[in-house]
């Protein structure tokens, strides 16, 4: 006999079971504190398991990063869950800033690799260096995340100067770079400047072509140079709350569509798929349960039923 609609299972149910299929202990206990009521000491013991004696987080935590040691895009992850947790603050997160302070470049920047990562398996794309640059990619959503949470630390002084000028001068970027833009754009205390920054930044990315804002022509529209075939960017992948700068980028149209299509875009596990080049087997699996709890949170934030 047919299902009919109304018993069919919500969004969420249907992430739920894909969690618990598939998701590590860390996105399962996130799941958990999001939208099950529970509590944010369980999210911090599984985050804890990453955690190295430098005070850096390492062990996969960014899955496209392998093996134990500490790295810059580890502990911007790091610093992510606890701040959605409301633990970014006291002294976890002063150890934090003295790893930051120590595998800093002379700029006072995060490189997006750090060179320990040389005899690891990483992703192909992130290219391991003596002596690597600063990276907006890195950098950004750190310092964001750390002023949102009202941290002060020495550290933060030359990291923030970076990305001020690292943001303000952007030509020619891509679409994580915008994103990591965002992210300190979102959190940085100086908000008229942060808004006159976000409006330019967002006429680049309409200019550039770097927002796919219609979804049925996404053949017609060449992905960034370097990226995955169909790996675009929507609105929400720039403005995944409303509370967002980005969020002015994009008409109400325009982001109905692309909250539209990505509610679609929820597969038959329940889970979400991963855009970006998959370069080993086990990345695309530690990376969709992490790509699912967005996507539910992006829609639960613009309002829409999940269930």
């Amino acid at each position: 006999m047919a299902e009919n609609a109304s018993s069919r299972p919500t969004p969420l149910a249907r992430a739920e079971r894909f969690v618990w299929l598939t998701a590590r202990v860390l996105e399962q206990r996130l799941f958990e504190y999001h939208f099950l009521g529970a509590g944010a000491d369980p999210v911090e013991t599984a985050l804890t398991a990453y955690r190295n004696e430098d005070d850096g987080y390492g062990h996969a935590l960014e899955p496209d990063l392998r093996g134990p040691v500490s790295q810059p895009l580890h502990t911007a992850h790091a610093l992510k869950v606890l701040d959605v947790i409301g633990r970014c603050d006291g002294l976890r997160v002063e150890r934090i800033c003295r790893y930051l302070t120590r595998v800093s470049t002379p700029e006072g920047a995060l490189p997006a690799l750090h060179p320990s990562q040389r005899g690891y398996p990483a992703a192909p794309w992130i290219p391991v260096v003596d002596d690597p640059p600063s990276a907006l990619l890195a950098t950004g959503p750190v310092v964001g995340v750390l002023h949102r949470n009202e941290v002060w630390h020495a550290w933060l002084f030359r990291a923030t100067d970076y990305c001020w000028a690292a943001v303000e001068s952007l030509e020619e970027t891509h679409p994580y770079e915008v994103e990591a833009a965002v992210a300190f754009l979102d959190g940085a205390p100086d908000r008229p400047r942060a808004a006159a920054a976000a409006q330019r930044l967002g006429k680049l990315v309409r200019e550039q072509g770097l927002v796919l804002l219609d979804p049925d022509r996404a053949a017609d529209v060449p992905v960034a140079p370097g990226y995955a075939p169909g790996e675009h960017h929507f609105a929400y992948d720039f403005a995944p709350a409303p509370g967002s700068l980005a969020r002015r980028w994009f008409s109400d149209q325009e982001l109905d569509r692309a909250l539209d299509h990505l509610l679609a875009r929820q597969e038959e596990d329940g889970g979400w798929p991963v855009d970006w080049r998959v370069w080993a087997p086990g990345t695309a699996v530690e990376c969709r349960p992490m790509v699912t709890l967005k996507a539910l949170l992006t829609l639960r934030a613009y309002g829409r039923h999940i269930g």
